[in-house]
C-alpha cells in the first residue's frame, strides 16, 4: 500500500517509517521543513510538504494514498486545548477524502480516553466521553468519521519514551529543572502508563496490516508507573530534592502542567495484544530515565 503518514519526521513517526517500509509499503511522509524532507528521502520515503494548518494540502496528500496514518500533533502544551481542536479539524479533513472508500484512517489519541473510573486501567472497549482531557477532540472527530463510513482505527498513546523523550515526563523534567525541585502531588501514587517508542511504532504498522474498522488499540507496555517513582528517578538525575505538594500547591507550582501532574492514567493493552499479536520488548520508562543523559537534556 501507499501510506500517507503525517508527522513522519516526528518522534513516533520517524520510527513508523522504517516499520512500514520493512512491511513492503510505500510511504508518503508529511513534513514542514527541508530538513525533514531530507530525512525522509534518506529513509527512501516520498515527501509531502504541509503544515497542520494547511488542510487543503493535507487533503491532497491523502487523496493519492491507499491508507493514512495520522501522528502529527502540535505539542505546545501551553496551548493544548487549541491544539486538540486543530487535530479535530485535521482528522475531519482526512475523513473528507477517505469517505466512500475502504481506505483505512489510523488516528492518534491518548489512553485516558478509555478510562473506566475507580482507579481501574483504561481499556480499548471504553470511550469515556466525560473525560476532562481536551485530547478527547481527536476521538470525537474519529467517531464522526466512523459514522460517515470511514474505516477509522485509533491508536491510544501512553507516555512514549526513549532516553531522549518521555511524553509528559519531558516537560515535567523541564519544569523541575526550572523550579529547582522535583514535585509530585499528594502521595504520588497516581500512575502513568508507558511504552518504548520502537514498540509503539510497531503497533501502528500492525494496526494498518491487521487492524479492523472501529477498533481502538492501547500502545501500553507498562500498565502504570507511579508518579513518585518517576519523581525519584528524575530527582536523582537532576540532583534536585523531591517533594510532595498538595493539590492547591501543585496548581501554582506546575501552571499549565497541573492538569496532568495529578492524573492517574493506568491502562491495559490486553485486548490490543490479543487482536494484533503485539509484543512490546523495549526498555521500561524508569530504565530509560535512569539511562538518560541529563546534561544533554539541559543543553537542549
Amino acid at each position: 500500500m501507499r501510506v500517507f503518514l503525517t508527522g513522519a519526521t516526528g518522534f513516533i513517526g520517524s520510527h513508523i517509517v522504517p516499520e512500514l517500509l520493512a512491511a513492503g509499503h510505500d510511504v508518503l511522509g508529511m513534513t514542514r521543513s527541508e530538513r525533514g524532507a531530507e530525512a525522509l528521502k534518506a529513509a527512501d520515503a516520498a515527501v509531502h510538504h504541509a503544515a497542520l494548518e494547511d488542510l487543503d494540502s493535507i487533503r491532497a496528500g491523502a487523496a493519492g494514498a491507499d491508507a493514512v496514518i495520522h501522528t502529527a500533533f502540535d505539542h505546545d502544551f501551553s496551548r493544548f486545548v487549541e491544539n486538540c481542536e486543530k487535530d479535530r479539524r485535521v482528522i475531519g479533513a482526512l475523513a473528507d477524502v477517505l469517505k466512500g472508500s475502504d481506505r483505512p484512517l489510523i488516528i492518534t489519541s491518548g489512553v485516558g480516553m478509555g478510562e473506566q473510573g475507580h482507579g481501574a486501567p483504561a481499556i480499548e472497549t471504553v470511550f469515556n466521553t466525560a473525560h476532562r482531557n481536551p485530547r478527547i477532540a481527536s476521538e470525537e472527530a474519529g467517531n464522526a468519521a466512523l459514522e460517515a463510513g470511514v474505516d477509522v482505527r485509533v491508536v491510544r498513546l501512553p507516555q512514549v519514551h526513549d532516553t531522549v523523550k518521555q511524553g509528559l515526563v519531558s516537560p515535567y523534567l523541564a519544569i523541575s529543572r526550572e523550579k529547582g525541585v522535583v514535585a509530585y502531588v499528594g502521595d504520588g501514587a497516581n500512575r502513568y502508563s508507558a511504552a518504548h517508542v520502537t514498540d509503539v511504532a510497531k503497533l501502528y504498522a500492525l494496526a494498518l496490516d491487521k487492524g479492523r474498522r472501529g477498533e481502538r488499540y492501547n500502545a501500553v507496555a507498562e500498565e502504570g508507573v507511579p508518579m513518585r517513582r518517576i519523581a525519584e528517578v528524575v530527582g536523582a538525575g537532576l540532583g534536585l530534592p523531591v517533594k510532595s505538594l498538595s493539590p492547591e500547591e501543585a496548581q501554582a507550582h506546575f501552571g499549565w502542567f497541573a492538569l496532568f501532574a495529578g492524573f492517574d492514567l493506568p491502562a491495559s493493552s490486553e485486548l490490543t495484544r490479543q487482536r494484533l499479536g503485539w509484543k512490546p520488548v523495549g526498555p521500561g520508562l524508569v530504565e530509560d530515565l535512569e539511562r538518560m543523559d541529563y546534561s544533554a537534556h539541559a543543553a537542549a
